[in-house]
């Protein structure tokens, strides 16, 4: 039966009859690499049974999402999301631009009474929400209809998630400092007649403060020592009191020498002295190495001594 050739893991029992060179290729075993050949990541063409075909969900679920298979698009917990059930189960939202992908995600239709209905996935790996989504937190309070104050917006990945989201009756003001990543926030927002994009620093929310009406959720993913600081202040000029506020934070970003635990909960400390009360913590494995997202209120509405 042939040496298993030179790939790393190839070797396996009945191992990868071709495995060649590929780094990840004859992972399958008997039926697995069949064609793994040179590709860096053949992540299993030939593999039915291999271990690629169900690594799908990486880049929006390869193989089998829509690709004539019956996919059922069921409602998420969380309002406004889906999950698509396939040959792998997705997290999807309702495209608001129909026909148009942001980042290269895949697309899937789905016909319903009302007529055709698109979903685009909403990759994980790609984006800190869904993984904290998936991450199993409770609430992400942006239900449809609500307005989001977007800091950290980037390329607008996760903002075009958050636009379908909210939907149509919503809104996002989406903020990002970055000139670079700005132009593609643009274009996104371009095709979304729902997002608001700010090309201006988070630091400095009096720059913008023409722009934002109060809103009901925060959203923060800006990657700064401070970032705690830069969510109160934006927090006190536009959220509204007993608003939400949904903070993913990157420990190393913050402090790349102590313990990410450490990390979350000095955050946490900071958060409360601003009058933002963190309600739960989120870790982000295995889509992120050391990040949570911490949801929580803004000055809640004082309780009631009977």
């Amino acid at each position: 039966m042939g040496p298993p050739g030179f790939s790393p893991r190839g070797g396996a029992p009945r191992g990868g009859g071709r495995g060649g060179f590929s780094p990840r290729g004859g992972v399958g075993g008997g039926r697995g690499g069949s064609r793994g050949g040179f590709s860096p990541g053949g992540r299993g063409r030939g593999a039915p049974r291999g271990r690629g075909g169900d690594r799908g969900r990486g880049r929006g679920g390869r193989g089998g999402m829509g690709a004539g298979k019956k996919v059922v698009v069921e409602p998420h917990r969380h309002e406004g999301v889906f999950i698509a059930r396939g040959k792998e189960d997705a997290l999807v939202t309702k495209n608001m631009a129909v026909g148009e992908s942001v980042y290269g995600e895949k697309r899937i239709a789905v016909e319903d009474e009302a007529g055709k209905v698109e979903y685009r996935v909403w990759n994980p790996f790609r984006s800190k929400l869904a993984a904290a989504i998936l991450g199993g937190v409770d609430k992400i309070h942006m239900p449809p209809g609500s307005k989001v104050l977007y800091l950290g917006a980037a390329s607008g990945t996760t903002v075009s998630h958050v636009s379908d989201v909210v939907g149509p009756e919503g809104m996002v003001y989406a903020v990002e400092f970055s000139h670079r990543s700005g132009r593609d926030l643009l274009n996104v927002a371009k095709k979304r007649t729902n997002i608001v994009p700010i090309i201006e620093d988070a630091r400095h929310p009096h720059k913008y403060r023409m722009l934002v009406p109060m809103v009901d959720c925060v959203f923060a993913d800006v990657a700064q020592p401070d970032q705690a600081r830069i969510v109160a202040l934006n927090s006190q000029y536009f959220l509204k009191n007993g608003g939400h506020f949904v903070i993913s934070i990157k420990a190393n970003c913050i402090d790349s020498t102590a313990e990410a635990e450490a990390v979350f909960a000095g955050e946490v400390k900071k958060m409360q002295a601003e009058k933002m009360k963190p309600q739960e913590q989120v870790t982000l494995e295995p889509y992120e190495r050391d990040h949570a997202v911490v949801v929580g209120i803004y000055r809640p509405p004082p309780k009631k001594t009977e």
